[in-house]
């Protein structure tokens, strides 16, 4: 799989995949990854929050995982909300599940992880945020984006 650039490449995943684990999920709603988890959700999005500082709590109705490995169901997404010294553990992780896609967010960017994770047939998407790229690409909205 490539590393994704365009708007096509985007709106297919984005259409395409709806099970997304998002990875350094906080239970802070002022925290952008618990605002980008709670739209997605509301967009019919099913989210599985990963931290292991939250392990076992119920967030958004989901128990919080430690590790990508624990989730009940393989994520089809992983997105990732940590430091981009991070990404490349995540990456490896998300090659273990199976997943699909590796998402980072803006700021968030680790060119050997996303060639790494690429060789081995994931979609890549590095620093953008699905929660402005729903909207700007006009996928399926129901309802307003609550931080922008």
């Amino acid at each position: 799989m490539p590393i994704v650039s365009t708007d096509e490449e985007i709106r297919e995943i984005l259409s395409r995949f709806r099970r997304i684990a998002v990875v350094g999920f906080s239970d802070n709603p002022g925290r952008p990854s618990h605002g980008v988890a709670t739209f997605l959700q509301r967009q019919g999005y099913d989210i599985w929050p990963v931290n292991p500082r939250l392990a076992g709590e119920i967030v958004l109705g989901r128990r919080v995982c430690a590790a990508l490995r624990e989730l009940p169901e393989v994520p089809e997404i992983v997105d990732v909300f940590r430091r981009s010294e991070c990404v490349w553990e995540v990456a490896e992780q998300a090659i273990a599940v199976g997943a699909q896609v590796l998402w980072t967010q803006l700021g968030v960017r680790d060119d050997a992880a996303a060639q790494r994770a690429s060789a081995v047939g994931l979609a890549v998407v590095q620093e953008r945020c699905p929660a402005i790229e729903i909207p700007r690409l006009r996928i399926g909205l129901a309802g307003p984006v609550p931080f922008l």
